[in-house]
């Protein structure tokens, strides 16, 4: 696909999607969510990737959606909209390489969304987070479904109901960020993590990944359920158990697993 507001590259282990609409500080378009929903299924087929990094184009992650093209629309344009962007945010969770976003400048409305959907997230100390619906007339009603999940539901609801942005050292101090860096180290501090994590098994992390998402909404008891069954699992694979050895063997581990195994 000739992707025209998104760019895609892999080097090594690591995939890298860029919005990239720096004119519009990266808004979210009908077309570009597309074509991020494309460019996840491609990358995430890759044998090779073991981590994905998100980033954005110019002086911005992303304010959120294009509201250049939601003017005088017919509801039937807002389903699309809004379904395309739900599995987007649903995709990233739901293909088994781990997703960083690499966040600098604003992340607003759907932009914050993004970054709450992402699994792991860094950013430069210059970066701000907000759902800022409100000040349009739009309820971040999206965006709060994985922002309530990060970050609980007092602070996402003050999120929500002032359209107030924090800052990247509030936003990790609440959960929302893992690691924040100065802006000149931000491209090396998100590919250290992703190396860190692209050092495992791919197998192993997407099972583990897998099962994360699955559990964390569940009762104590049905977790308890879902996870022994999965680590039974992973200590039968070869990956399991050449890693077991390896650790006795006081060796590096030789893994043969791979993503889609």
């Amino acid at each position: 696909m000739d992707y025209q507001h998104i760019q895609v590259a892999v080097e090594d282990t690591i995939g890298r999607i860029t919005l990239s609409r720096p004119e519009r500080f990266n808004a979210l378009s009908l077309e570009l969510l597309q074509e991020a929903i494309d460019a996840l299924g491609v990358v995430s087929a890759d044998p090779a990737v073991k981590v994905i990094i998100i980033d954005g184009d110019g002086r911005a992650f992303s304010v959120g959606h294009d509201l250049n093209e939601m003017i005088d629309r017919e509801r039937a344009f807002f389903d699309e909209l809004f379904t395309t962007c739900t599995v987007m945010m649903e995709k990233i969770q739901g293909i088994p390489q781990p997703v960083i976003a690499q966040v600098h400048g604003m992340a607003a409305a759907a932009g914050c969304q993004l970054v709450a959907a992402c699994d792991l997230v860094v950013a430069s100390e210059d970066s701000r987070f907000g759902t800022t619906g409100l000040k349009v007339g739009l309820f971040c009603s999206t965006p709060m479904v994985p922002l309530s999940r990060a970050i609980g539901r007092k602070r996402a609801l003050e999120m929500l109901l002032t359209g107030d942005t924090i800052t990247a050292e509030k936003a990790a101090d609440w959960g929302l960020v893992n690691r924040v860096v100065p802006v000149e180290e931000l491209g090396a501090a998100t590919l250290e993590l992703a190396h860190q994590i692209a050092h495992y098994s791919p197998e192993v992390v997407g099972l583990g990944k897998a099962a994360f998402y699955r559990q964390v909404e569940m009762p104590q008891a049905a977790a308890y359920e879902l996870t022994k069954d999965v680590i039974a699992e992973n200590a039968t694979i070869a990956d399991g158990q050449e890693g077991m050895k390896a650790f006795l063997d006081k060796r590096q581990p030789v893994w043969t697993g791979s993503v889609d195994s």
